[in-house]
Protein backbone atom coordinates (compact mmCIF):
# COMPACT_ATOMS: atom_id res chain seq x y z
CA UNK A 1 0.00 0.00 0.00
CA UNK A 2 1.53 3.28 -1.22
CA UNK A 3 1.12 5.99 2.15
CA UNK A 4 0.78 9.87 1.52
CA UNK A 5 3.56 11.58 2.43
CA UNK A 6 1.41 13.43 5.41
CA UNK A 7 1.08 13.06 8.60
CA UNK A 8 -2.31 12.69 10.69
CA UNK A 9 -3.93 13.65 13.87
CA UNK A 10 -6.73 13.11 15.44
CA UNK A 11 -8.67 15.90 17.28
CA UNK A 12 -11.66 17.50 18.74
CA UNK A 13 -10.90 20.14 20.83
CA UNK A 14 -10.14 18.44 23.87
CA UNK A 15 -6.61 18.92 25.92
CA UNK A 16 -5.59 15.58 25.18
CA UNK A 17 -6.21 15.99 21.33
CA UNK A 18 -4.60 19.60 21.50
CA UNK A 19 -0.95 18.13 23.29
CA UNK A 20 -1.38 15.58 20.28
CA UNK A 21 -1.60 17.81 17.54
CA UNK A 22 0.86 20.33 18.93
CA UNK A 23 3.40 16.95 19.24
CA UNK A 24 2.29 16.34 15.33
CA UNK A 25 2.85 19.71 14.21
CA UNK A 26 6.52 19.62 15.71
CA UNK A 27 7.01 16.15 14.38
CA UNK A 28 6.00 16.94 10.89
CA UNK A 29 8.22 20.11 10.22
CA UNK A 30 11.08 17.61 11.81
CA UNK A 31 9.77 15.17 8.82
CA UNK A 32 9.30 18.08 6.43
CA UNK A 33 5.67 16.67 6.49
CA UNK A 34 2.04 18.64 5.79
CA UNK A 35 -0.41 17.78 8.53
CA UNK A 36 -3.47 16.77 8.47
CA UNK A 37 -5.84 17.41 11.38
CA UNK A 38 -9.02 15.19 11.52
CA UNK A 39 -12.09 15.25 13.23
CA UNK A 40 -14.76 12.74 13.14
CA UNK A 41 -18.16 12.15 14.75
CA UNK A 42 -21.06 10.55 14.08
CA UNK A 43 -23.64 11.72 16.96
CA UNK A 44 -25.93 8.75 16.33
CA UNK A 45 -23.16 6.71 17.44
CA UNK A 46 -22.05 7.79 20.16
CA UNK A 47 -18.32 7.15 19.73
CA UNK A 48 -16.11 10.11 20.73
CA UNK A 49 -12.28 10.84 20.45
CA UNK A 50 -12.26 12.04 24.33
CA UNK A 51 -14.82 13.79 26.74
CA UNK A 52 -14.36 17.45 25.49
CA UNK A 53 -14.04 19.90 28.13
CA UNK A 54 -16.96 21.84 29.88
CA UNK A 55 -15.69 24.96 28.15
CA UNK A 56 -15.53 23.77 24.91
CA UNK A 57 -18.71 23.43 22.87
CA UNK A 58 -18.04 23.78 19.07
CA UNK A 59 -19.12 21.59 16.44
CA UNK A 60 -16.92 20.01 13.76
CA UNK A 61 -15.74 22.77 11.90
CA UNK A 62 -15.17 24.96 14.60
CA UNK A 63 -12.93 22.59 16.51
CA UNK A 64 -10.45 22.01 13.05
CA UNK A 65 -10.71 26.00 13.13
CA UNK A 66 -9.80 26.52 16.69
CA UNK A 67 -6.52 24.39 16.34
CA UNK A 68 -5.18 24.82 13.18
CA UNK A 69 -5.74 28.86 13.85
CA UNK A 70 -3.30 28.16 17.33
CA UNK A 71 -1.16 26.16 15.40
CA UNK A 72 -0.60 28.48 12.82
CA UNK A 73 0.35 31.27 15.08
CA UNK A 74 2.63 28.45 16.89
CA UNK A 75 4.07 26.65 13.68
CA UNK A 76 3.66 29.43 10.76
CA UNK A 77 6.08 27.28 8.45
CA UNK A 78 3.63 24.67 8.94
CA UNK A 79 1.38 23.04 6.15
CA UNK A 80 -2.12 22.12 7.70
CA UNK A 81 -4.77 20.46 5.87
CA UNK A 82 -8.38 20.71 7.82
CA UNK A 83 -10.64 17.30 7.26
CA UNK A 84 -14.14 16.75 8.79
CA UNK A 85 -15.12 12.93 8.82
CA UNK A 86 -19.06 12.50 9.41
CA UNK A 87 -18.12 8.66 10.88
CA UNK A 88 -17.50 7.26 13.73
CA UNK A 89 -14.05 8.36 15.33
CA UNK A 90 -12.70 4.61 15.34
CA UNK A 91 -13.62 3.92 11.23
CA UNK A 92 -13.17 7.10 10.18
CA UNK A 93 -8.98 7.43 12.06
CA UNK A 94 -8.60 3.68 10.20
CA UNK A 95 -9.58 4.90 7.27
CA UNK A 96 -7.33 8.31 7.35
CA UNK A 97 -4.31 5.89 8.57
CA UNK A 98 -4.26 4.32 5.81
CA UNK A 99 -3.53 7.63 3.68
CA UNK A 100 -0.78 8.84 6.42
CA UNK A 101 2.89 8.16 7.42
CA UNK A 102 1.87 8.30 11.25
CA UNK A 103 -1.08 8.69 12.89
CA UNK A 104 -1.51 10.68 16.28
CA UNK A 105 -3.98 11.00 19.05
CA UNK A 106 -3.85 12.43 22.90
CA UNK A 107 -4.52 10.18 26.00
CA UNK A 108 -5.22 11.61 29.35
CA UNK A 109 -2.71 11.44 32.11
CA UNK A 110 -3.77 9.57 35.19
CA UNK A 111 -4.27 12.37 38.76
CA UNK A 112 -1.50 10.50 41.07
CA UNK A 113 -0.04 8.38 38.30
CA UNK A 114 2.48 7.95 35.80
CA UNK A 115 0.66 6.74 32.87
CA UNK A 116 -1.80 7.29 30.14
CA UNK A 117 -5.49 6.58 30.62
CA UNK A 118 -6.20 5.51 26.87
CA UNK A 119 -9.63 5.46 26.06
CA UNK A 120 -11.38 2.99 23.81
CA UNK A 121 -11.59 4.66 20.60
CA UNK A 122 -7.47 4.93 20.56
CA UNK A 123 -6.95 1.61 21.98
CA UNK A 124 -8.82 0.11 19.23
CA UNK A 125 -7.25 2.43 16.56
CA UNK A 126 -3.73 1.37 18.15
CA UNK A 127 -4.65 -2.49 18.03
CA UNK A 128 -5.60 -2.22 14.34
CA UNK A 129 -3.65 -0.01 12.53
CA UNK A 130 -1.65 -0.26 9.76
CA UNK A 131 0.35 2.76 10.45
CA UNK A 132 2.22 3.55 13.11
CA UNK A 133 0.63 5.39 15.74
CA UNK A 134 1.47 7.81 18.37
CA UNK A 135 0.03 8.45 21.71
CA UNK A 136 0.78 11.88 23.45
CA UNK A 137 -1.00 12.54 26.99
CA UNK A 138 -2.03 15.40 28.16
CA UNK A 139 0.04 17.84 30.30
CA UNK A 140 3.15 17.22 27.89
CA UNK A 141 5.26 20.11 27.32
CA UNK A 142 8.30 20.65 24.29
CA UNK A 143 10.58 20.85 27.14
CA UNK A 144 10.10 17.88 28.75
CA UNK A 145 11.56 15.88 25.55
CA UNK A 146 14.65 17.71 25.66
CA UNK A 147 17.96 17.49 28.67
CA UNK A 148 17.90 19.57 31.29
CA UNK A 149 18.57 23.19 30.21
CA UNK A 150 17.27 22.50 26.46
CA UNK A 151 20.85 21.40 24.94
CA UNK A 152 19.24 18.53 22.59
CA UNK A 153 16.74 15.76 22.85
CA UNK A 154 16.61 13.14 25.24
CA UNK A 155 17.28 9.51 23.66
CA UNK A 156 14.68 7.72 21.76
CA UNK A 157 14.45 3.74 23.46
CA UNK A 158 12.99 1.42 21.60
CA UNK A 159 11.73 -2.20 23.13
CA UNK A 160 13.27 -4.86 21.13
CA UNK A 161 12.46 -8.81 21.04
CA UNK A 162 16.02 -10.24 19.59
CA UNK A 163 14.56 -13.65 18.68
CA UNK A 164 12.21 -11.82 16.65
CA UNK A 165 13.47 -8.35 15.19
CA UNK A 166 11.48 -6.39 13.44
CA UNK A 167 12.72 -3.93 10.32
CA UNK A 168 9.60 -1.63 10.42
CA UNK A 169 9.90 -1.37 14.16
CA UNK A 170 13.68 -0.38 13.79
CA UNK A 171 13.61 1.75 10.53
CA UNK A 172 10.95 3.65 13.04
CA UNK A 173 13.33 3.61 15.90
CA UNK A 174 16.69 4.59 13.53
CA UNK A 175 15.04 7.09 11.83
CA UNK A 176 13.27 8.71 15.03
CA UNK A 177 16.43 9.17 16.76
CA UNK A 178 17.80 10.84 13.51
CA UNK A 179 15.71 13.72 13.34
CA UNK A 180 15.95 14.42 16.86
CA UNK A 181 19.86 14.32 16.46
CA UNK A 182 19.53 12.28 19.44
CA UNK A 183 20.85 9.37 21.11
CA UNK A 184 18.79 5.43 20.33
CA UNK A 185 18.77 3.16 23.32
CA UNK A 186 17.77 -0.31 22.55
CA UNK A 187 16.65 -2.38 24.93
CA UNK A 188 16.09 -5.85 25.26
CA UNK A 189 14.64 -7.34 28.27
CA UNK A 190 15.07 -11.33 29.13
CA UNK A 191 14.24 -13.89 32.04
CA UNK A 192 15.18 -17.60 32.29
CA UNK A 193 12.63 -20.03 31.65
CA UNK A 194 11.61 -22.17 34.77
CA UNK A 195 14.80 -24.55 36.63
CA UNK A 196 12.89 -27.56 36.35
CA UNK A 197 15.43 -30.04 34.28
CA UNK A 198 12.62 -31.89 32.91
CA UNK A 199 12.66 -30.08 29.02
CA UNK A 200 15.02 -29.38 26.50
CA UNK A 201 14.25 -25.42 27.05
CA UNK A 202 14.08 -25.02 30.65
CA UNK A 203 17.19 -23.52 32.47
CA UNK A 204 20.11 -25.33 34.09
CA UNK A 205 22.37 -24.82 36.67
CA UNK A 206 25.08 -22.18 35.74
CA UNK A 207 23.19 -21.47 31.91
CA UNK A 208 22.21 -18.02 32.77
CA UNK A 209 25.85 -16.79 31.69
CA UNK A 210 25.69 -18.01 28.26
CA UNK A 211 22.11 -17.30 27.40
CA UNK A 212 23.23 -13.35 28.40
CA UNK A 213 25.66 -13.64 26.11
CA UNK A 214 23.57 -14.86 23.47
CA UNK A 215 21.02 -12.45 23.87
CA UNK A 216 23.77 -9.68 23.25
CA UNK A 217 25.53 -10.90 20.57
CA UNK A 218 21.37 -11.42 19.38
CA UNK A 219 20.89 -7.90 19.81
CA UNK A 220 24.05 -6.42 18.29
CA UNK A 221 23.49 -8.53 15.36
CA UNK A 222 20.15 -7.08 15.23
CA UNK A 223 21.19 -3.44 15.21
CA UNK A 224 24.44 -3.67 12.58
CA UNK A 225 22.54 -3.19 9.61
CA UNK A 226 20.64 -0.10 11.03
CA UNK A 227 23.79 1.09 12.49
CA UNK A 228 25.45 1.05 9.21
CA UNK A 229 22.27 2.91 7.71
CA UNK A 230 21.97 5.35 10.21
CA UNK A 231 26.01 5.90 11.23
CA UNK A 232 24.77 9.38 12.40
CA UNK A 233 22.96 8.03 15.87
CA UNK A 234 24.94 6.70 18.43
CA UNK A 235 23.31 3.59 19.80
CA UNK A 236 23.34 2.18 23.41
CA UNK A 237 22.88 -1.44 23.76
CA UNK A 238 20.47 -1.84 26.71
CA UNK A 239 20.84 -6.00 28.05
CA UNK A 240 18.55 -6.50 30.97
CA UNK A 241 17.31 -9.03 33.04
CA UNK A 242 13.44 -8.83 33.77
CA UNK A 243 9.98 -8.08 32.45
CA UNK A 244 10.28 -5.25 29.55
CA UNK A 245 7.12 -3.55 30.45
CA UNK A 246 8.53 -2.54 33.47
CA UNK A 247 12.23 -1.80 32.29
CA UNK A 248 10.61 0.40 29.22
CA UNK A 249 8.58 2.23 32.02
CA UNK A 250 12.05 3.32 33.52
CA UNK A 251 13.48 3.89 30.41
CA UNK A 252 10.64 6.20 29.45
CA UNK A 253 11.08 8.42 32.12
CA UNK A 254 14.55 9.59 30.51
CA UNK A 255 13.15 9.59 26.73
CA UNK A 256 11.79 12.19 24.16
CA UNK A 257 9.89 8.91 22.56
CA UNK A 258 9.31 5.31 23.61
CA UNK A 259 9.03 3.12 20.74
CA UNK A 260 7.73 -0.47 20.93
CA UNK A 261 6.43 -3.08 18.39
CA UNK A 262 2.83 -4.65 17.41
CA UNK A 263 2.68 -7.68 15.26
CA UNK A 264 0.23 -7.69 12.57
CA UNK A 265 -0.73 -10.68 13.04
CA UNK A 266 -3.71 -9.69 15.54
CA UNK A 267 -5.68 -7.30 15.99
CA UNK A 268 -4.73 -6.47 19.12
CA UNK A 269 -1.72 -5.30 21.79
CA UNK A 270 0.84 -7.65 22.98
CA UNK A 271 1.56 -7.61 26.59
CA UNK A 272 4.35 -5.37 26.76
CA UNK A 273 2.61 -2.54 24.19
CA UNK A 274 -0.42 -2.99 26.47
CA UNK A 275 1.28 -2.08 29.30
CA UNK A 276 3.35 0.51 27.89
CA UNK A 277 1.15 2.51 26.39
CA UNK A 278 -1.09 2.58 29.29
CA UNK A 279 1.91 3.48 31.66
CA UNK A 280 4.66 5.05 30.36
CA UNK A 281 5.04 9.17 30.12
CA UNK A 282 6.66 9.74 27.16
CA UNK A 283 4.65 10.09 23.39
CA UNK A 284 4.95 6.34 22.90
CA UNK A 285 5.19 5.18 19.11
CA UNK A 286 3.05 1.73 18.68
CA UNK A 287 4.83 0.21 14.96
CA UNK A 288 3.06 -2.78 13.55
CA UNK A 289 4.96 -5.14 11.62
CA UNK A 290 4.95 -8.14 10.09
Amino acid sequence: MTSTRVLTVGTDGSRESMAAAHWAAREALRRGLPLRLLHADNADNGERLACPPPDVDLPGRGVLNRVALELSYTHPALEIIARRRPAPPTSALLESATESETLVLGSRGFTGYSGFLVGSVALAVTSRCDRPVVLVRAGGLPQDEHMPGGAGFLPVVVGLDVTAPADELLSYAFEAAALRGTRLHALHAWTLPPLRGTGAGDAQPGDAARRETLRRRALSGALQVWRAKYPEVPVVERLVYGQPGHHLLKASTAASLTVVGRSMETAQLGCTAHSVVHHVTSPVAVVPHL
